[in-house]
Formats: C-alpha cells, structure tokens, sequence
C-alpha cells in the first residue's frame, strides 16, 4: 500500500516554500488521532457530501469514542472546545495538504471534502497504517521541500553511533529557520511542537533518535512512542483517599477496556466488510457467513482481541457447533482452532497478493501465533512453512 501512497503524492507538489502553509504537520498529528478521525469521517460522513469541524464533533460516532480512548471531558463540553477543534481540525489540514481531502474556506470556516477514499479508509483502518501514510507524506513534503537532506545527515551520524545533541541541535535550529523563513509562523515554540512530530515519525522508520521534551530521545525512538494516548499521570482526575499507583492502575484498567472495545468492534465491522463468505472451506460453511470468531478467545487473550488476522468470518453452523462445541461459547475446539488458523493463513497469504498490506499484515498474524500458542515463530517464515509448523503444533499437544 505505501507504493499505491507515493504513486498517488506524486501526482502533487508538496513545497511548504511555495505553498507557504506550515499547517502540513501538527501537535495533534499522531497516529492514533489521525487514525481515529478518519475513522469517523468514514463512518459519519456521506463520502459525497462537503462537511464541517462541527459535523464530526456533533456525531455520536465521535463523542462516545472520543471520551472513551483518549479519557477527554465530553465533546459537549463547552469548555473543551478549543482542545477539540483542535484535535479535529489538526489532522484534516493535514489531510488536506497530502491531497486526501479537499479545502474550501467560506465566511471564516473549513469545508472539507473526501478526495482519495480508498487512502483514507487504509489510514482509518489502523494505526500502523496511519503510521505507514505519515512516513510516505513527510518523506514527500521535506524532500519537495529541500530540507530532506538535513534529515538524512542526522539519521547518518545516529546509525553510525556518532550523533551527539548539538547535531540534534543543529537539526532543529534548520528546521526552525526553514519554518519561519517560509511560512506564518514567527516563534520558535510553535515550531518546536510540529517539528518533533516530524523528526519522531522519520526516527521511528529509519531505528534513530527522535526528540522529547526539547532534547534528543536517549534511546531509539518506536512505533509506541509516537502515541498521543500515552500516559500522563498529571492529568488523572483521582480520589484523594488512593495512592497514584492505586489510580494508575484502576485508569489502566478502565481506559484498557474502552480501547479494545472500540477497537474490536472496528476490526469485525472490517472483516464483514471485505470477507462475505466464510473463511473456512468445509462441509457446514455452506450458507451465509454472518459470524465473526475470535481464533484466539477474547477472554483469555484480551491483548489480540483487535487483531484483523485473529479473527475469521464463518457460518453460523461452524461457529456454534464447531469452533465452539455445542454452542459452548467459553470454550474452544482444538482441532478446529488449527482449521481455522490453516484458513486464515490462506486468506492473509491471498489477500497480500491481490492488495499488498492494506489489510492484513504477515508480521501480525504470526505475533497473534506465538503469543496464542506459546510460541517463537520467525517473523520471516514463509505461509507454506507456517502452515507445516502448525501442524505440528497442534499433533504435538
């Protein structure tokens, strides 16, 4: 899919020196938001339609989720209007620099517009996704830009064990003056908080430094780090009477559990959009495959309970009177536990062939493997291989 993103950016001049707009990258850029406000402009928004701030953040869709993952005060909440329109209003700039949608302003408001769906339902789907999209679009916007090569010189001196704060420094100090050379921006403070979004997404791709609080990360910055959904334990609103550790993890718990249930819920609902049939070729999957089946159960690994490649469509036949024996929901069939997994491996193997990682990734399906069964599986091993070890898993047992 990244082939598919730069194919369709480089139909498009990204020069922030010609465009003058630094708004192509903001603090509110992370992953997890930019995924999740395309999730709802995907699932509130008429793809035809122009829409609004306000539409997103008027949309149930939006004010259930947004309250239970990122544990903000309610969007009607008057007085999280500002943090809201910016949280909103961030990525879809954003967005509508890369060419995904449209902008028009009109007596002082953005109208937005879905240009590339298909885009944007693969930065919806997940945040690894989003991740994937953000790395394609900046590599575009700093090399269109000219500055790619300031970026590149800093990734060369940290792989080579030499990087040192003053060329972090040095980093930035161009990045401030490119910015406020080129556009808007007239104070270094407001760059700083766009540039670390920045240089973190690059850090992340290329196993580098990134930046926190000011200074060059100590350590190589990761996929995780790039979360605005980390915690910050300043902002736990918690009883007096109970200790922070007490809070953190009673916050733990309770942020864990609206987390997988928005997240679950996306996964089904993308498994009943692209798999009709069911997955599993026998003689009760004749009929319509209205059910989806955790491989790995909900309850007993809730850590894999959002992954596309643990779950599988099947009929209702198989579901209930096979891959739970006599409609016993808390408890699973071993030997149809492996048809399962053999079936699903069959259809992530097709579906990267036809569409590339759009979809499934081979790395996460062989993580929900091992930490399923227990196992050290290479993240290399071939579908053929995979499929034999397996096999011998399950007669081993």
């Amino acid at each position: 899919m990244r082939e598919n993103i730069i194919r369709y950016l480089s139909n498009f001049d990204l020069d922030v020196r010609k465009s003058q707009d630094a708004r192509f990258m903001d603090q509110k850029c992370t992953p997890d938001v930019v995924c999740f406000i395309a999730d709802c402009i995907i699932n509130t928004i008429d793809v035809d339609n122009e829409f609004t701030v306000s539409n997103i953040w008027d949309a149930q869709y939006f004010i259930k989720n947004a309250r239970a993952i990122f544990n903000k005060p309610l969007p009607t909440n008057p007085k999280a209007r500002h943090e809201y329109d910016k949280f909103i209003q961030q990525p879809l700039r954003m967005l509508a620099y890369a060419h995904v949608l449209e902008i028009e302003k009109r007596s002082g408001t953005n109208y937005y517009r879905i240009v590339n769906l298909d885009i944007l339902d693969y930065i919806a789907q997940r945040e690894r996704n989003t991740y994937n999209f953000l790395y394609c679009y900046l590599q575009k916007v700093l090399s269109d830009s000219g500055i790619i090569r300031y970026f590149d010189a800093f990734k060369d001196k940290c792989l080579q064990g030499k990087a040192t704060n003053t060329d972090f420094q040095e980093l930035k100090s161009r990045y401030d003056r490119f910015v406020i050379g080129h556009t808007a921006i007239n104070t270094e403070v407001e760059v700083h908080r766009i540039f670390s979004k920045i240089l973190n997404v690059y850090a992340v791709e290329n196993q580098i430094n990134g930046t926190e609080k000011g200074y060059m990360s100590k350590y190589i910055f990761t996929f995780s780090d790039l979360m605005y959904n980390r915690k910050n334990w300043r902002d736990l609103n918690k009883d007096k009477s109970i200790t922070r550790q007490e809070a953190q993890e009673q916050q733990d718990v309770k942020q864990q559990e609206a987390y997988n249930a928005y997240y679950v819920q996306k996964a089904m609902n993308l498994l009943r959009k692209i798999q009709v049939e069911s997955e599993v070729h026998d003689q009760w999957g004749n009929g319509e495959a209205t059910q989806v089946h955790h491989i790995f159960p909900k309850s007993q690994f809730p850590q894999l309970a959002h992954y596309l490649e643990n779950l599988i469509k099947l009929t209702a036949t198989q579901h209930f009177t096979k891959a739970h024996p006599d409609n016993k929901t808390q408890e699973i069939n071993r030997d149809y536990q492996l048809t399962c997994l053999l079936a699903k491996a069959n259809t992530i193997e097709s579906s990267l062939n036809a569409v590339g990682d759009k979809y499934y990734r081979k790395e996460s399906f062989i993580f929900v493997i091992n930490t399923g069964l227990d196992q050290n599986i290479s993240l290399g091993t071939s579908f053929a291989v995979l499929k034999k070890e397996l096999i011998k898993i399950y007669n081993y047992v």
